[in-house]
């Protein structure tokens, strides 16, 4: 962990669980998708994601959040990490124009990026003998051509800093 890898179609590797693809690219399937198992695919657009109640309520109606969800950024998180109401193996989450998400709002798209990495983290596990990072969820961040190295940039600045 802690390198981001790029492919030539245009996807760059945050973690095995986070992938930020320029739109119109894509990241390989082998990586998106599981082997096998119930999959729950959420796709959801960052530019409808002005500000944080917008962006809970898009994920609460995505991901079905339950009704305790709380409208803050650890109950967020903590539905993020959970997601067994959706009765899946596996999660795909899909953000559009990710580029944008809370554009005008530093602390809010920090703790968004967190939350979302976080959660992937915890929802990962390591395959023994061969020590391959696995997880149960996959988030994939699409932005413009101009902003995909930006953003996967901003990301690995964020992992690092979650991991030291």
């Amino acid at each position: 962990m802690g390198e981001l890898t790029t492919e030539e179609t245009s996807a760059f590797h945050v973690a095995p669980w986070m992938h930020v693809i320029e739109a119109g690219g894509g990241a390989p399937l082998d990586e998106v998708l599981p082997a096998s198992g119930r999959v729950h695919v959420a796709r959801l657009n960052g530019k409808d994601m002005v500000d944080e109640v917008a962006t809970f309520q898009q994920f609460s109606e995505s991901l079905k959040f339950p009704e305790y969800f709380g409208w803050n950024w650890n109950s967020f998180y903590d539905c993020l990490r959970d997601l067994e109401w959706l009765s899946s193996d596996y999660c795909i989450l899909i953000v559009d124009s990710a580029d944008e998400v809370l554009s005008d709002d530093d602390d809010a798209r920090k703790e968004f990026f967190s939350a979302l990495w976080r959660a992937g983290k915890q929802r990962s596990y390591t395959k023994r003998p061969e020590g391959v990072t696995l997880s149960t969820i996959s988030i994939v961040l699409s932005c413009s051509e101009k902003s995909s190295s930006t953003l996967a940039g901003q990301l690995g600045e964020l992992q690092e800093s979650l991991t030291s």
